[in-house]
């Protein structure tokens, strides 16, 4: 895993809790949407640690580019549990990554960096057994992104399929939106609440139409 980020490589996987210091950031210049991966950017299949399976949902190439558009930087931002629990490694998970980039840059979507957090407290594969500021809803992923990516989080959203990811926008100072089964709107339909603007520092529930 690269680390820190080189700022001209886009799309790399960065172990975000490996030898930092998770530290609250002062704020930068750029403002980003943080991005969960399963269930937001494509399917949630349980623990997937092959890129064969990897399946990018609806919507989600057409809300990345209105992002972009908008200038917003792009990060990923996912707990990888199933490392800690023994389903698969590190190296794996950055291969998904790699996938997740390929398809997507295939439709000029621009992935700044994937972050991920590998540690839980129910693992039983050393050093990720046990709790972690980086896995969400904690703010330790997000903090070290706007620290490598000069990122204002207090003008970044965060966007994601469970309560976990608003908060832990909430925790690292950011906007939220909810997407997936709960709310019935995928990232294309955050996406234009996003970019339509103003900024205004919010949580937003979509409500599903019955």
């Amino acid at each position: 895993m690269a680390r820190p980020p080189a700022m001209n490589q886009s799309g790399q996987t960065i172990l975000a809790c490996q030898e930092r210091v998770i530290r609250k950031p002062t704020n930068g210049h750029q403002s980003a949407v943080f991005l969960d991966r399963d269930g937001t950017l494509i399917v949630d299949k349980p623990y997937l640690g092959t890129p064969d399976d990897v399946e990018i949902l609806p919507g989600v190439v057409e809300g990345l580019l209105l992002l972009q558009d908008a200038g917003y930087v792009l990060i990923v931002t996912t707990n990888q549990s199933g490392v800690a629990r023994g389903y698969f490694d590190v190296s794996a998970v950055g291969r998904v990554h790699d996938e997740v980039n390929r398809l997507l840059l295939q439709h000029d979507v621009q992935i700044a960096a994937f972050y991920f957090c590998p540690h839980h407290v129910d693992g039983c594969v050393e050093p990720w057994v046990g709790s972690c500021l980086c896995r969400k809803p904690g703010p330790g992923m997000l903090w070290q992104a706007a620290v490598d990516w000069s990122i204002d989080l207090s003008r970044s959203w965060i966007v994601g399929n469970a309560r976990l990811d608003l908060e832990a926008g909430r925790a690292a100072g950011c906007a939220g939106y909810l997407v997936g089964p709960e709310t019935g709107v995928g990232l294309a339909d955050a996406a234009r609440t996003i970019v339509k603007g103003p900024f205004e520092p919010q949580f937003v529930f979509p409500t599903r139409s019955i």
